[in-house]
């Protein structure tokens, strides 16, 4: 599958009432590049939004005791990710709807971030846990025109998720712990759900 088969497909969803997209996958495997790649070529009609701007804080982390989990489904303020996706879709007047962002420099989420103004038609939408059954991820799916999968071959993720650790400051052996640990046992259960898509995309694409 190439690039522009997806982008076709993602073309076909812009019809008169907004649709959203959800692209889906384990840590690493290219959903934010996927995503703002066709957010890209879609031009002003669509909008990329990130799951991962709904990370809780690093002090609400430290609280709760979950910084060395972070990125679990519970280390997300889930709530709030759906009622976003409930506001954006169907479109309603002229309203801006703000939506957050997670500047991974910072490691920290920064709320009211992206505008999805009254003219975008596809919200492209990307993140771990789109079609985990537990609630209220499972309210997710019902929100989504359509989801994506996204499954590289596991060798390959890993090495691209363990240089994006260190391209973020880790040394190289902080990003193999961070990848092997926390971020593995993510994968495991990420990929558990990818029978719930869509469609699945091994990655890379070609253009």
């Amino acid at each position: 599958m190439t690039f522009a088969d997806l982008l076709d497909r993602a073309r076909a969803l812009m019809t008169s009432e907004r649709a959203i997209l959800g692209i889906c996958g384990p840590p690493g495997s290219g959903k934010s590049t996927l995503a703002q790649r066709l957010a890209n070529a879609l031009g002003n009609s669509a909008q990329h939004v990130g799951m991962d701007g709904f990370h809780l804080a690093r002090s609400e982390l430290d609280r709760l005791g979950r910084t060395p989990r972070k990125g679990a489904p519970d280390t997300f303020d889930a709530h709030g990710y759906v009622h976003l996706l409930e506001r954006l879709k169907p479109k309603r007047g002229n309203a801006i709807v703000y939506a957050p962002v997670f500047r991974r420099d910072l490691e920290e989420p920064i709320a009211c971030a992206v505008p999805i103004g009254p003219d975008i038609r596809l919200v492209i939408t990307e993140g771990n846990y789109l079609l985990l059954p537990d609630s209220p991820w499972n309210t997710i799916r019902t929100l989504l025109d359509e989801t994506w999968f996204l499954a590289p071959e596991e060798n390959q993720r890993r090495e691209w998720l363990t240089k994006r650790h260190q391209a973020h400051g880790r040394t190289p052996e902080e990003a193999a712990e961070r990848t092997m640990g926390s971020d593995e046992r993510n994968a495991v259960l990420i990929n558990a759900t990818a029978s719930a898509a869509d469609l699945v995309v091994h990655t890379p694409l070609e253009d």
